[in-house]
């Protein structure tokens, strides 16, 4: 139980249940909110919220298990009475959602509502066995993966001091072994940091071995922590993807567009970019669109002229991009 004073020091969100909102991962997301603003184990230099402002030693008791269910058992409810469809509970929280220490007995108890549970994570407590543990409860599990050295983990995630990437690493690869759910990693790329060939090889190597169901690329589209983040421009956008490509099976980009990612609207421009926002097409790929519509390559070399798509070349091979535009540059636009 949370003493009164916990509760005056950690002060309570807006909101612990969020949404539905869409979400091109899990479909219609109810976001669980179950740790108070920027507590974390890492600072990470492109984090929107800004620096964490609390880095505690060890998981805490936030909110009673029973309040969560109670706000989120009421926004299910309410939503379901208005026609609404949730296909996920999603612990996506103002921090690090493993640091609550009753996270096991939450998400038992949310499942306990007949919709999946899916929990997004820094990876920063996957080398601890109980954590570990209580997330194998859960049926979506997203672990962050952003660099694979020491140096570079810590400029861009900036951990707590008594934290190690190695066994963070080992963790993770111990998670996917006995996890029977679904597991995604998530690597957020900035530019200078760990967008280059040999980060992005190393991370290639390291989920190979891990083997998620998705790996997503994902870069800064708000406002970051630190002045000086920047996203990759399209170019090495679509190299990380080629080099990630090569040895994980499923890679797609979250950039920051949800839109129609998913829609088949039969108009083959509109097609195009929603195709391209998930992640880039082989010209190969185009053609055989193209030849099932019966729409000339003129319209893709208008969108091109028009600055929709970008064509790139990499590993031999030229690639049809969505362009980044405003929310590749505009870092919050």
């Amino acid at each position: 139980m949370i003493t009164p004073a916990r509760r005056e020091e950690s002060v309570l969100p807006i909101m612990i249940a969020l949404g539905p909102v869409p979400s091109r991962r899990l479909g219609q997301s109810l976001g669980v909110n179950n740790i108070p603003p920027k507590s974390c184990l890492y600072s990470c230099v492109y984090c929107q919220l800004g620096r964490a402002t609390r880095m505690p030693a060890d998981r805490e008791a936030y909110y009673a298990p029973e309040e969560i269910l109670r706000e989120v058992d009421a926004r299910v409810a309410g939503a379901q009475a208005s026609g609404e469809t949730i296909d996920y509970l999603t612990f996506v929280a103002d921090g690090e959602p493993t640091l609550d220490i009753h996270l096991g007995r939450e998400i038992a108890m949310l499942k306990r509502l007949g919709i999946p549970v899916a929990v997004i994570s820094n990876a920063s407590l996957i080398w601890r066995e109980d954590v570990r543990e209580e997330l194998l409860q859960a049926d979506w599990v997203s672990l962050k993966m952003d660099a694979m050295d020491e140096d570079t983990w810590g400029r861009i995630n900036r951990p707590r001091r008594n934290l190690s990437l190695a066994p963070i690493l080992e963790g993770a690869l111990a998670f996917a072994r006995d996890f029977g759910g679904r597991l995604a990693t998530e690597t957020m790329l900035v530019a200078g940091v760990n967008d280059g060939d040999r980060h992005l090889d190393l991370v290639a190597r390291f989920l190979a071995e891990l083997s998620p169901e998705t790996a997503y690329l994902a870069i800064p589209t708000r406002p970051p922590a630190e002045d000086w983040v920047h996203p990759p421009d399209e170019a090495r956008l679509v190299r990380a993807y080629g080099i990630l490509s090569e040895r994980v099976p499923r890679v797609e980009y979250l950039i920051g567009y949800e839109g129609d990612a998913f829609a088949a609207s039969g108009d083959l421009e509109q097609d195009l970019l929603s195709i391209t926002a998930v992640h880039p097409m082989r010209r190969d790929a185009v053609e055989v669109l193209l030849g099932r519509t019966g729409v000339s390559w003129g319209s893709v070399e208008r969108m091109v002229a028009a600055g929709q798509l970008l064509e790139l070349s990499y590993g031999g091979h030229t690639f049809y991009a969505r362009s980044l535009g405003r929310y590749g540059r505009g870092l919050g636009a």
